[in-house]
């Protein structure tokens, strides 16, 4: 059986740790490679560094700080934010990056996908979809959700897997920040859509919503920020907990 996954988020501004509530209203939540320390010695799983506003500001993501982020850890480490080319992958990824994030970028040259796969392998390209309820559908948002779409997430992510995708990151901007809950009737489809891994991500408040999100929306791995970068919840607790669900996690 494969171990579920337990991956704290650092989205990153101005090279500091930030996180919102609806992908807007940002508060600062400390140095991202202090952060990044401390979560690889809780015996997090993975790390995701998400440089949230380089698309918006049409740059690269911050290649320096991925590197000493890198350096302070031994843990897999996701990065993403402003990538839109294979060069821009190859930086990252000798920068010490294990996987890449792409995310605005697919839908706006869905072919980078396919040679993001080609030069270097599915297991390392994670394609990251925010994704919105409107008016009953699920619809894709761009720029760190700030564009909407008539893209359909489930069409989008099925297209992602045949394209080279490994894993899909699903973030519910309904459910972001919130602290309500994953969105798991989402998830629970997804995974019945798609054969390749999925991250929930959007709305951990507690351990009950951890357990849920795996139980209920079959997510492969779960990924949160706020409730990790806030001391509100403790990974090695959490996993503990997980464990006595008879959730298989690795202690």
């Amino acid at each position: 059986m494969l171990t579920k996954r337990i991956i704290p988020c650092l989205d990153i501004k101005n090279g500091r740790t930030v996180k919102g509530i609806n992908f807007v209203n940002l508060r600062d939540a400390g140095d991202p490679v202090e952060l990044a320390s401390q979560y690889a010695h809780q015996n997090a799983d993975e790390l995701v560094f998400l440089d949230i506003s380089a698309t918006e500001q049409k740059r690269k993501t911050l290649s320096k700080l991925v590197l000493k982020v890198a350096e302070a850890i031994d843990i897999p480490f996701t990065v993403g934010g402003g990538i839109c080319s294979v060069q821009d992958v190859s930086i990252l990824l000798k920068n010490g990056a294990d996987k890449i994030s792409i995310n605005s970028a697919a839908v706006n040259r869905p072919n980078l996908i396919n040679e993001v796969a080609m030069h270097f392998g599915s297991q390392c390209l994670v394609v990251a979809i925010d994704a919105k309820k409107i008016d009953g559908q699920w619809k894709v948002h761009l720029v760190g959700g700030k564009i909407p779409t008539k893209i359909n997430l489930f069409e989008w992510a099925q297209e992602l897997e045949e394209r080279g995708a490994g894993e899909i990151l699903f973030t519910s901007m309904d459910h972001d920040g919130t602290k309500n809950g994953f969105a798991n009737e989402a998830l629970a489809r997804l995974s019945e859509t798609i054969n390749i891994p999925i991250i929930a991500s959007g709305g951990a408040g507690c351990v009950n919503h951890f357990i849920d999100t795996f139980k209920t929306g079959k997510a492969d791995a779960a990924l949160a920020a706020s409730v990790f970068h806030f001391g509100e919840i403790n990974i090695p607790d959490l996993k503990k907990q997980l464990n006595k669900q008879q959730i298989a996690v690795r202690i």
